[in-house]
């Protein structure tokens, strides 16, 4: 029991009377709280990308085939999309603090197993479960920006933070890549391992539990942003419990579920096979297809706070609009990457940016933002966690999918691999098509009160 104690979200503490002082608090643990789920959830990523990084040298070691190399990557997806609903649904009633920082830890100690691992189901089961910790970072993120900043600042703050995607990918197709080039495949676990250690440390420095444990309003009160008083009354006489079940019964809720899943598809197979892609379909060197993901990381931020600043200050808060707009760019980019003019690296790198711009925003709104504002602010991680089961199940059979497609396509002659990757495209391209079908039925969900 103490051991569950020391996760669990603190008492409300008197509320603090002075103003100044109450100003002074929440400035500066807002901005050490961004910090947090930002640019740490962004370098945590690595020690969930790295298996991205070492696919080549694993499969030209004959440690791995890729469909093997598929059941791997699916273990941490299948295991992340449960994960990521419990803890969702857990993360609504831990202290922050701890919480995360526990599952950075262990996902750090997981990373470094890995690199001792050749044997099939020993990765498998490291992996699987370097999936299920992964999970406490996204609903922290979610949790902390719903107690700790306003309605009509979510936007803006889920665009910032929604960069953490595109810092840690970035990270990890250069950084790791580098990693490997210089040192072999196990670097690139140690590596990241190693980093997220670090990381762990510094997030029990930077986070804070609620607000109300700390003696300060609720943000509400605070920023007197109150969308719907009656409506936020007689949520306060719920259960958090009761609360977060009713996400349930919204229907558009299921829908963006679906949507989110199949966006997770085209951007996880990117992730996951991309640079395989550029070395054996376009010619590069490992470094330089790192380079080219890397690049579609750094529009990626740019394209995730611009999405949140456009959805709030030019649509009013409405992401409708602005997902039809992110989605046109992110299917001109992927068209451009599968079915641009060969031998053209800067056609391809403006692929990438393009891609990478509009992929990003998408799943700034479809993985997490528009379902926090379709559902009540109590239930944000619950609401976060039912998005993420769906995106990451569909992860994880894309994973299965994409490694059977390009082990049936792969054919030796002379002793050298050739891949065929022309049907898995198609599978990609496709996902997407119907994730922006699903999003545009959507197109009168407002926010909640």
């Amino acid at each position: 029991m103490s051991f569950l104690r020391f996760f669990a979200t603190g008492p409300d503490r008197p509320q603090i009377a002075s103003q100044p002082e109450i100003d002074r608090l929440y400035r500066r643990h807002r901005f050490r709280i961004m910090m947090a789920i930002t640019i740490g959830y962004g370098l945590v990523y690595t020690c969930r990308l790295a298996l991205s990084v070492v696919k080549k040298p694993l499969i030209d070691g004959g440690i791995f085939s890729a469909e093997e190399l598929g059941i791997i990557g699916s273990a941490l997806f299948y295991t992340y999309a449960f994960g990521k609903l419990t803890n969702g649904f857990l993360a609504d009633h831990s202290n922050l603090k701890y919480f995360f920082a526990t599952g950075v830890l262990v996902s750090a100690i997981l990373n470094l197993a890995m690199g001792w691992s050749t044997v099939l189901w020993v990765s498998v089961l490291l992996w699987g479960l370097n999936g299920w910790f992964q999970g406490f970072g996204a609903p922290t993120g979610v949790v902390a920006m719903a107690a700790w900043f306003s309605n009509r600042e979510r936007g803006r703050m889920y665009g910032i933070w929604s960069t953490a995607h595109a810092i840690g990918e970035g990270l990890t197709f250069i950084g790791v890549a580098g990693l490997v080039t210089l040192w072999g495949w196990r670097a690139g676990y140690w590596g990241p391992g190693a980093l997220c250690i670090l990381v762990a440390v510094a997030l029990v420095w930077l986070m804070q539990d609620r607000p109300q444990t700390m003696g300060l309003p609720t943000i509400a009160d605070w920023k007197n942003d109150h969308w719907n008083t009656k409506a936020e009354a007689e949520r306060g006489k719920e259960s958090i419990w009761s609360t977060q079940r009713s996400i349930l019964k919204i229907p558009a809720i299921w829908v963006l579920a679906l949507s989110s899943a199949m966006i997770y598809v085209t951007r996880y197979a990117v992730n996951s096979w991309g640079i395989l892609y550029l070395q054996e379909e376009k010619g590069y060197s490992l470094m330089h297809a790192g380079g080219m993901l890397t690049a579609n990381t750094i529009t990626g931020i740019i394209g995730a706070v611009a999405y949140g600043f456009a959805s709030d200050k030019l649509f009013n808060a409405r992401r409708p609009p602005v997902n039809l707009i992110f989605g046109i760019l992110e299917l001109a980019g992927l068209l451009l990457i599968f079915f641009g003019p060969p031998d053209n690296p800067p056609l391809m790198m403006a692929a990438f940016l393009l891609y990478g711009f509009g992929l990003t925003g998408l799943v700034t709104s479809l993985g997490g933002l528009f379902a926090v504002d379709i559902a009540p602010k109590r239930a944000a991680g619950a609401a976060m966690g039912f998005i993420g089961v769906f995106s990451y199940l569909a992860a994880a059979t894309q994973e299965r999918i994409s490694g059977y497609l390009i082990e049936q396509g792969t054919t030796i002659v002379d002793g050298v691999r050739h891949y065929d990757f022309s049907h898995v495209i198609w599978f990609w391209i496709g996902s997407s098509v119907i994730s922006l079908i699903l999003a545009s039925t959507l197109w009168r969900v407002r926010l909640r009160d």
